[in-house]
């Protein structure tokens, strides 16, 4: 049985009450979100040992970071290290994305040592696969694909992507309006490219009750990606776009009825003006499922900085009804992450997701700045650390720019401003 399909019986499993705990809501009120597939609890019946966390309406925010091997970094002990960061920094969730080395043992490895869920998109190993064996992506079969996404599921994946939105019917829509980048999902453009030579329907919408039928097997949350994400601002919101997101609507729907949780992915590059447009769309037209949006990145133009452009536009998707931030690092168009680009792009994306929990009204996310602002007004400078959202580099921070014998910081000195204020106010005060 599912946890949707428990969820629909009235049983509060144990993985909703650890879940409902982190939420700080009953487990009565989880359940309810998940029977009506507004939040998803991703967790694969094979992954031992894991941490129940969920996704969806009225809930934290979650953040994702993507790691994953590939030909250029094919080792795995660089990819474990980089999920140990992921997690130290506070990612709710991991997303394997390898395509080089030992894809299998990569993929077992991560599942197996990390306690957050693990998503995976299936689709990149049978192209690897279909490569090693010297044919083209074009010659891959439906039973290729669903070969890889069931051993994906039976080795513990708790989430997989699969590009099922796009039909033909969507493809024409991409010819008929043009687009200047495209497609940049390397799963919508492996799918578009096998759907053109081949001149046949998208087998993961053609087939999808097949689909469905090896999710539902290990409760695998389906995460139905958007191929046709806009890869620059000049794409965003366009037919091919909102086209694709009907599809996806629909599948939405015959999930549920098959009792297989799921959920949405969304763009992308986006104005800051259309984010807000873009999260009421996706809940509309795909019923309340929860949305995994990539950035939203707001401008093209920062490449090195593209953490901070996908925190702006984050925080405005969060705060207008996404649910699953996936991270941006500062190697985002530039090459594979480094270790230390996991950690700051993690931490990006947990501010974009704290800043709109502070409007969502989600349970103590208003209490973390206000011990802020208390531990500010004291100069408790330890205190402050540790309710930093990065401690350690707040601390290193502190012990480089001041004497430790200085309380006041070395920004105002004697002219501190909680000093000043505190004696004419007649406010408590404790520091310099």
């Amino acid at each position: 049985m599912t946890q949707l399909e428990a969820a629909r019986k009235g049983i509060v499993t144990e993985e909703m009450e650890k879940a409902a705990r982190l939420e700080k809501i009953s487990p009565e009120e989880l359940r309810k979100k998940i029977a009506s597939g507004e939040a998803v609890l991703p967790c694969n019946v094979n992954h031992r040992g894991i941490k129940p966390i969920a996704i969806g309406k009225g809930l934290s925010t979650k953040v994702n970071a993507n790691i994953g091997t590939s030909d250029a970094y094919p080792e795995l002990d660089k990819e474990l290290e980089k999920l140990e960061v992921a997690i130290k920094a506070g990612a709710h969730s991991i997303m394997d994305l390898s395509t080089g080395g030992d894809i299998d043992q990569v993929r077992k490895s991560i599942i197996k040592a990390s306690p957050v869920m693990v998503g995976t998109v299936p689709l990149y190993q049978v192209l690897v696969e279909t490569q090693k064996m010297g044919k083209g992506m074009i010659e891959m079969t439906a039973d290729d694909i669903f070969a890889g996404i069931r051993k994906h599921c039976e080795d513990g994946a708790d989430f997989i992507t699969v590009h099922c939105g796009i039909t033909l019917e969507v493809i024409d829509e991409l010819k008929e309006k043009g687009r200047i980048m495209d497609i940049v999902s390397r799963g919508g453009s492996f799918i578009t490219a096998w759907m053109l030579h081949n001149q046949k329907q998208n087998p993961l919408f053609d087939q999808y009750d097949r689909l469905l039928d090896i999710a539902k097997k290990y409760d695998v949350t389906l995460s139905l990606g958007d191929g046709l994400r806009p890869g620059c601002l000049a794409d965003a919101t366009d037919g091919p776009q909102i086209k694709e997101l009907i599809v996806l609507g629909g599948l939405v729907k015959r999930s549920r009825e098959a009792g297989v949780q799921v959920m949405v992915e969304g763009p992308g590059h986006v104005p800051l003006n259309q984010i807000k447009a873009n999260m009421q769309l996706e809940k509309t037209l795909c019923y309340d499922a929860p949305f995994y949006v990539l950035g939203p990145l707001v401008t093209d133009i920062a490449p090195g900085y593209d953490h901070i452009t996908s925190a702006i536009g984050g925080a405005i998707a969060a705060s207008s009804g996404a649910d699953f931030l996936c991270y941006v690092t500062p190697a985002e168009h530039l090459g594979l992450p480094t270790i230390e680009d996991v950690k700051e792009g993690v931490i990006a994306a947990r501010i974009a997701a704290h800043a709109a929990d502070l409007v969502k009204g989600v349970q103590g996310a208003w209490e973390w700045d206000l011990e802020m602002a208390k531990a500010r007004k004291k100069l408790d400078w330890q205190k402050q650390i540790e309710l930093s959202i990065d401690p350690e580099k707040a601390a290193k921070m502190r012990k480089d720019k001041n004497d430790e014998s200085q309380e006041c910081c070395t920004m105002c000195g004697k002219f501190c401003a909680y000093k000043l204020i505190s004696e004419y106010l007649g406010t408590t005060f404790t520091g310099c």
